[in-house]
């Protein structure tokens, strides 16, 4: 788990900055972005570093955090130019970031050492040395009675860890290659980490992980906030994960007032697409498993299916083709609404690369995360305790609700199923981290899951572990049971939506 979701300066750093990039735009008039130039020295004041060796470094890397959370590309140290370049044509309403959507700030990262056995200073250079007797390689030596080991001999096997009785023998590995389930992270020519996007799915595990807050995703920020200033309506679409994410204050009863304040036009939970994908998925189940199929996985966590297409193709055909709960909340809205923008609130990065795909950017116009959206919340300066309260449209079921939660899914499709088609059995497997997603791939080529609905979810604990979330994780499951409890309904065949869920998935 390492530090999720424990408060550290790097979430400070990330938040001020999205702070004062939605500050900006909230202020915007047009053709004028000189603020720009000033925000990195509100952000690091003074004349002290607070982080690293020198205010110079920190500002540099703020600046670059800055220009990621409007969406503009990184710049190398070696590029001399103002904070602002390429700004203005990248701050249009209509303006998709361009890809890479993780990036690697090069002088913010450290070059951690990578897979290296090291041997600490607690070496009591014992006499029995059982670490050089088990060492396929000869590749311990001693020197004044302590262990050390010769890097051009060391395999890497581990061997000398399992069998030092003081536990001193430790792998060192690189955080955000450890939390990288695609093993896309490589190092460059300096030691640094560098991204092989062939392999990133953008889940976004990286920058949660990396405690030099090296890696940043892009965002809508500035972009989503001038179209919240248009004549053209906003509505914000969130997650079923927003549970709890903006503090005890900010409840169920206040979200839509809270939504408002920022210049939405109204709130409509994508648990309701929930439902809607269940309801997909369920008859596609029925249908497919297992005369046309071996399996059927779940389609709404687009880094797991993304992952399982690339690494599995042979069964692409098996990731359901169900459109995903932001995609048809959005196709919804945009039937009630027409002529509104929809904004995507949620916890995850892969969900900001769906969006940017060509079949989808006419459904979701901005994906922001929680922690972008803290930000805005703070830049408007909304006082939580004097919001009104409303109900939530309160129309979405508790299984939606649940799809926040790893196994939520998986129990949402099962409950309908059973009520549908009583006494067809469904065997389930899910998993979470695409470390797991990919063992339960591999057993399913071994043939193991034959018949069964398989839910993959990238983020440890399912959406509530995404990258864009600001609570910790088990804190953020308990949230999602509790609005799972005041739902007016229990299961997603209850939802009134679903007669014109076939003119959606058109």
């Amino acid at each position: 788990m390492g530090m999720r979701g424990i408060h550290t300066s790097i979430n400070d750093i990330r938040r001020a900055i999205f702070a004062e990039v939605a500050r900006l735009s909230y202020n915007y008039k047009p053709g004028d972005l000189s603020e720009m130039e000033l925000i990195p020295y509100r952000i690091i004041p003074g004349e002290v570093s607070h982080y690293r060796d020198s205010v110079f470094l920190e500002r540099a890397i703020v600046k670059e955090r800055m220009r990621l959370a409007m969406g503009l590309p990184l710049r190398k140290a070696s590029e001399h130019a103002p904070v602002s370049t390429g700004a203005e044509e990248c701050v249009h309403p209509e303006k998709y970031y361009q890809p890479p959507l993780i990036n690697i700030i090069k002088f913010a990262c450290h070059s951690c050492p990578d897979n290296k056995v090291v041997i600490t200073e607690q070496c009591q250079g014992c006499l029995a040395r059982p670490c050089s007797q088990v060492c396929p390689k000869d590749a311990i030596y001693f020197t004044n009675g302590q262990a050390h080991i010769d890097e051009t001999k060391c395999i890497k096997c581990g061997r000398c860890m399992g069998v030092c009785q003081y536990g001193v023998i430790l792998r060192m590995e690189r955080p955000c290659a450890k939390a990288c389930g695609m093993k896309a992270i490589v190092s460059d020519e300096y030691g640094r980490a560098e991204i092989n996007q062939e392999k990133c799915v953008s889940c976004g595990m990286c920058l949660a992980n990396c405690p030099f807050g090296a890696i940043a995703d892009k965002a809508q920020i500035f972009q989503c906030i001038q179209a919240l200033r248009s004549d053209t309506p906003v509505y914000a679409a969130i997650a079923p994960a927003v549970a709890g994410q903006f503090g005890k204050k900010l409840t169920p009863e206040k979200m839509r007032a809270a939504f408002r304040a920022l210049g939405f036009k109204d709130v409509v939970e994508v648990a309701i697409g929930a439902d809607l994908c269940t309801l997909q998925e369920a008859e596609d189940f029925i249908e497919e498993v297992p005369r046309k199929l071996p399996f059927m996985g779940t389609s709404c966590c687009p880094a797991w299916s993304v992952m399982a297409k690339k690494e599995f193709p042979q069964f692409a055909e098996c990731i359901s083709m169900a459109l995903t709960p932001m995609v048809l909340t959005g196709r919804l809205i945009k039937k009630e609404n027409p002529g509104c923008k929809v904004a995507f609130i949620g916890p995850c990065a892969a969900k900001k690369l769906e969006a940017s795909r060509r079949t989808i950017r006419s459904d979701v116009d901005f994906v922001l995360t929680f922690e972008e959206v803290l930000g805005m919340f703070e830049a408007k300066e909304v006082d939580f305790d004097a919001l009104d309260t409303m109900t939530l449209p309160n129309n979405a079921s508790a299984d939606g609700r649940g799809f926040a939660v790893s196994g939520g899914v998986a129990m949402a499709v099962v409950n309908c199923i059973h009520h549908r088609y009583p006494g067809v059995d469904v065997n389930v497997e899910y998993a979470e981290g695409l470390d797991n997603c990919r063992k339960m791939l591999q057993l399913a080529k071994a043939g193991k899951y034959k018949g069964y609905l398989l839910e993959g979810m990238a983020c440890p604990g399912g959406c509530v572990g995404g990258a864009g979330t600001v609570e910790m994780i088990n804190q953020a499951a308990n949230e999602v049971a509790k609005i799972k409890k005041i739902s007016g309904k229990a299961h997603a065949y209850e939802s009134e939506y679903e007669t014109i869920l076939p003119a959606l998935e058109e």
